[in-house]
């Protein structure tokens, strides 16, 4: 066989099933979507298999706090070219002041290209307690989650301040996403805020950081994932010095207001009906959460990566969240291929069931 010829036979077997998916990708809607899709997460399992490797390398030489900042912009410089969509990130400096709890709005698994080209250096995950004995375990060591024990509202409430004063003995943030699961529509809005982000940052004495990234339905919904610019602002850092657990409800608010404001001034406005203009303004949860010792759910039953710290629900809470909807909704439920959260809106990743 000549040397030509070894050079093009793998070439054909290559180029075939290429010329295939770009035929599918232009022929149908459908088959764009899946697609891309697939390219989406076929870069995400890439990137995390080189993933493993940085993250010994850095561990090893001092620096594991940094494994998800390169991780992550890793993953942006793979993803955002072969999907030709970019993130545009401004107030990065606010980023710079650490130890912080970053909090953020959440859609969908595309969250994770944002995240990806925003996480800072010296930012880490929660994980249970648990995972630090499972597969995954090694990993998140490595890359610097805080590990915190879930088993009752009680010892919750102790591992929370126990991360608290390790974030701040390390200088590292959290992020964490207060309304607690996905939530995608035309209409930009935002659920009602859990207040394990600020129960945690109230407690450690350290600040809150805004980040809110645009309503993105018309680049990504079920059955469409286009290319385009995705805007993200973070706001400047909130203080909670001298703050109290009472102050709780009132933080959480007066931040999901800021957040909201953000959300509506950076994403592409939509013409709504009255009704949906109504549906999509929920108020924060105001009531205080009981002492630890009074509420005591018990072990968690789910599979999630992160804790919950526990909060014993309201029948107002209840209800409204259950009214938020408005037209065509994405707020899903269970697996996704990428970051996930629990009930206090604790990153998750690699959810399994």
């Amino acid at each position: 066989m000549s040397f030509l010829a070894c050079i093009v036979k793998p070439l054909a077997y290559i180029s075939l099933p290429v010329f295939l998916i770009r035929t599918i990708a232009s022929t149908s809607p459908a088959g764009r979507y899946y697609v891309r899709l697939g390219v989406f997460l076929g870069s995400l399992a890439v990137v995390s298999t080189w993933g493993v490797a940085i993250a010994v390398g850095m561990t090893l030489v001092g620096r594991r706090h940094d494994v998800n900042y390169v991780v992550a912009r890793c993953f942006y410089f793979v993803a955002s070219r072969a999907l030709d969509l970019r993130v545009e990130v401004e107030g990065t400096e606010h980023l710079e002041t650490r130890p912080a709890v970053m909090v953020g709005n959440h859609q969908s698994m595309l969250d994770i290209l944002w995240l990806a080209r925003m996480f800072p250096r010296s930012a880490s995950i929660m994980a249970k307690k648990e995972l630090q004995w499972s597969p995954l375990g090694p990993w998140m060591f490595m890359s610097g989650a805080l590990f915190v024990d879930r088993g009752n509202s009680a010892k919750a409430q102790r591992s929370l301040a126990a991360a608290g004063e390790v974030m701040k003995a390390q200088g590292t943030s959290l992020m964490m996403y207060p309304e607690g699961t996905r939530h995608s529509e035309e209409v930009p809005s935002l659920l009602p805020f859990k207040k394990g982000a600020f129960h945690l940052a109230v407690q450690a004495g350290i600040p809150i950081t805004p980040v809110i990234c645009e309503n993105y339905w018309g680049i990504y919904h079920q059955g469409v994932l286009g290319t385009g610019t995705i805007k993200v602002r973070v706001l400047p850092p909130i203080s909670t010095s001298g703050l109290t657990a009472s102050d709780i409800p009132e933080l959480a608010t007066r931040v999901r207001e800021q957040m909201l404001e953000t959300l509506r001034d950076i994403s592409v406005k939509v013409a709504v009906n009255e009704e949906v203009k109504a549906a999509e303004i929920p108020e924060t949860q105001t009531e205080s959460p009981p002492p630890a010792e009074e509420a005591d759910p018990g072990p968690s039953t789910t599979n999630e990566i992160h804790p919950e710290v526990p909060e014993t629900p309201s029948d107002e809470s209840n209800s409204e969240a259950a009214s938020v909807k408005g037209p065509r909704s994405l707020k899903q439920e269970g697996s996704e291929y990428g970051t996930e959260t629990d009930d206090e809106g604790m990153v998750l990743v690699g959810r399994h069931h």
